[in-house]
């Protein structure tokens, strides 16, 4: 039997990660060759958000919790290395499975690789060109250390290619497996719930902002709040708060008083808000792509992203923090739409089979 073990520290990866978690186990009903284990490394836990999805997604429970959290890069990544090696050792896996860009994410590819353990990574070949961003350095680095390169996106494929990396050493593999995100919005969209606590207008746009070239720039905030209740002006806003946005807001001058800010929501509440509401305001990687799954229009509050086919099939729009061009976003959205909503950017749905299987292989 093989034994893979799974590193994850952020609410997104424990999400990505249940899709591939189901996909073990429906595996194992017909093979029974493969044991997952999961570490939680701590890095993003607040106890109330992490119970949520834990209870509500049915999520396996990590068998290892490092409690790393509220460091600097540096030491946040060094005790996450010391710690994950620590389990590795008693482990002894075959494979270790990372997600996405994290801290998270490299200390676990650094560990393994340490180790001479072979390296699977999730969304790999995703690049932003902003060697300013942590998470550009997290991406580029795992991608280095990993065996399997699992791509969503032929543009990630293209990445890499460009990058060499497909040529760096012959035991690399990368495979075109589309997205885990989309396996989970089309399992979860049957089980989302409307939020009971939340007065929510017929029409409404939801926001997020959580990251930190946002949330650490007063201009940037300020500039976004402005945009905002401008919105808030012609349809009602919804903005889940992240614990620590709602931290730094507080002790800022921002004109936040016609914007709805409420608590963090479940996943499954945010599939529901996703699904009915009329468009995204975001400055997540994620949620950008989760806009498109459920067919709205994305203003990406970034001057940058990822999912550049979105930008360039015209579901998503690079507003940054500039107040005018997020209001111009808003006003081409709301009159008209021609996104190309049914393309299959992200695969059909089976991303996740497509890792167990070549994982068990």
């Amino acid at each position: 039997m093989k034994k893979i073990v799974t590193i994850l520290g952020a609410r997104p990866q424990f999400i990505k990660s249940s899709a591939v978690s189901r996909q073990i186990l429906k595996h194992n009903k017909k093979f029974d060759s493969l044991k997952e284990i999961i570490i939680h490394t701590g890095q993003h836990f607040d106890e109330r958000m992490s119970n949520i999805f834990f209870d509500e997604m049915s999520i396996q429970k990590p068998k290892y919790f490092l409690d790393i959290n509220d460091k600097s890069h540096g030491a946040m990544t060094g005790q996450m290395i010391e710690k994950i090696e620590q389990a590795l050792l008693k482990e002894n896996p075959d494979w270790v499975l990372v997600y996405g860009d994290t801290n998270s994410t490299l200390a676990g590819a650094i560990a393994a690789s340490k180790l001479n353990i072979k390296i699977a990574h999730v969304e790999a070949g995703l690049r932003s060109f902003n060697m300013q961003m942590p998470e550009e350095i997290n991406r580029i680095l795992t991608d280095r250390l990993s065996s399997i390169l699992f791509c969503p996106t032929d543009t990630a494929i293209k990445n890499l290619q460009n990058e060499g990396i497909s040529n760096w050493k012959n035991e690399v593999r990368t495979s075109l497996c589309g997205d885990v995100m989309l396996d989970c919005s089309l399992f979860y969209k049957k089980l989302a719930k409307k939020p009971i606590n939340i007065q929510l207008d017929n029409e409404y746009v939801l926001c997020t902002i959580h990251r930190a070239e946002n949330t650490d720039n007063k201009t940037r905030l300020q500039n976004i709040f402005s945009g905002l209740n401008e919105i808030s002006k012609k349809i009602q806003i919804i903005l889940p708060i992240h614990p620590r946005t709602k931290n730094l807001i507080q002790n800022i001058n921002i004109d936040k008083s016609n914007i709805k800010i409420v608590e963090p929501v479940g996943y499954l509440n945010m599939i529901w808000l996703i699904d009915n509401c009329n468009l995204v305001l975001t400055d997540s990687g994620g949620l950008q792509k989760e806009a498109y799954f459920f067919k709205k229009n994305c203003i990406t509050l970034r001057d940058e992203t990822e999912w550049t086919e979105l930008v360039d099939i015209g579901a998503n729009q690079l507003a940054g923090t500039n107040k005018n061009d997020i209001l111009d976003a808003y006003t081409r959205f709301m009159n008209v739409s021609d996104a190309h909503f049914e393309l299959k950017l992200y695969g059909d749905g089976n991303a996740s089979k497509s890792i167990v299987s070549e994982l068990a292989r």
